[in-house]
């Protein structure tokens, strides 16, 4: 009876649809496993960008034209969104903590703070 279960072929197919395709069978070595992003860099040195007119858009040459929207205040203190404005030194601020702080600094700090936003104003 064993020589009939020798000599007999089962045919059995390389893939079952019920098991679980392992990584090594799915993607084998040296194959990518996901998506290949590439950087800015890579896709100009890809592209010829000399060929193109000068007034079509491409990642050499975008231009944009300003927001609509106004542009996001940040606190002075901590670089959150800031909603409030100190009227006697000019200092945003985004929470009362902060407005604490703010009202407790010398005139020297507040004058480097608004030199680093551009706003320097000699305060009296």
């Amino acid at each position: 009876m064993e020589s009939e279960v020798v000599e007999s072929e089962m045919v059995v197919p390389q893939h079952l649809s019920f098991k679980r395709v392992q990584m090594s069978d799915k993607y084998p070595k040296g194959q990518s496993r996901g998506r290949h992003w590439k950087h800015l860099k890579q896709i100009i040195q890809a592209e010829n960008y000399q060929s193109y007119p000068p007034n079509q858009p491409n990642y050499v040459n975008i231009e944009s034209p300003p927001s609509i929207y106004p542009s996001k205040k940040f606190c002075d203190i901590t670089g959150f969104e800031a909603p409030y404005v100190d009227p006697r030194t000019n200092i945003r601020y985004a929470d009362a903590e902060v407005f604490k702080l703010v009202r407790s600094l010398p005139n020297e700090y507040i004058q480097r703070y608004l030199a680093l936003r551009n706003a320097a104003v000699v305060l009296k």
